[in-house]
This record gives structure tokens, C-alpha cells and sequence, in this order.
């Protein structure tokens, strides 16, 4: 008697994990897009004179394949608009606009949500 048992499929033939390095990738740019766009539109409602010089300094850079970073190429007056600068001080009175924490605890918030609907484009190439 023999038992011939034949592997076939996603799993086998390596496309199920090139969905998934696919939907981790697809997860982190649509998370990063959130993040860039999350901020700019709080930098829009909250800016009171903006010249548009600091927010077409916002970008992402991918600073390898699982991270990416939403910044302001070190604008040199970023850390005083964030509120977090040494020239914040009850003297300037200005407390900063807090965009880009305000836009790590929406990412935080969305992320999860956002990562799942990159997997779930991909699921069909998964074989699930």
C-alpha cells in the first residue's frame, strides 16, 4: 500500500506569504498616508497665519521595510509650533498647536482598523 499526498496551493507555493508581506507593506503606507494627511488637516484648522513653507515640509520617508516616518524634515521652528520647543514658555505664551501628538493618538486609535483592511485586500491571495 502507498499514500501519495500532493501539497498544493498558496501556502505551498509561496504565494500566501507574499500576500501577507504584500498586505504589511500596503498596511504600513496606508497608515503612514493617514498620519500625513491627519496632520496637515490639523496644521490647516489650527495655523493662524500659514505661509504653506512648514506643511510642504511634511513627508514620509520609509526608513526600512516595516517603518515609515511622517516628519517635517527638521524645520527648525517644527519643535515651537508642536509645543514642545525651548521658546514655549509662559513668557512667549504660546503653548504650541500639538498636531503631531494629537496625530499619534489618531494613528494609534485608527492604525489597528486601517492594518486590517490592508489584510483583508489580500486575504483572497492568501487562499482565504
Amino acid at each position: 500500500m502507498s499514500i501519495t499526498i500532493d501539497f498544493d496551493g498558496p501556502l505551498f507555493d509561496g504565494r500566501a506569504e507574499r500576500a501577507m508581506q504584500a498586505a504589511a507593506d500596503d498596511a504600513r503606507e496606508d497608515i503612514a498616508e493617514y498620519a500625513e494627511t491627519h496632520a496637515l488637516t490639523l496644521m490647516g484648522f489650527a495655523f493662524r497665519h500659514p505661509t504653506g513653507y512648514y506643511e510642504s515640509r511634511v513627508t514620509t520617508t520609509r526608513v526600512s521595510g516595516e517603518v515609515s516616518l511622517v516628519h517635517d524634515q527638521g524645520v527648525i521652528y517644527g519643535p515651537w509650533l508642536e509645543g514642545v520647543g525651548s521658546r514655549n514658555s509662559p513668557v512667549t505664551r504660546f503653548p504650541g498647536y500639538w498636531h503631531w501628538k494629537r496625530t499619534k493618538g489618531a494613528v494609534a486609535a485608527r492604525g489597528p482598523q486601517i492594518a486590517e483592511q490592508a489584510v483583508r485586500r489580500h486575504l483572497p491571495e492568501m487562499g482565504g
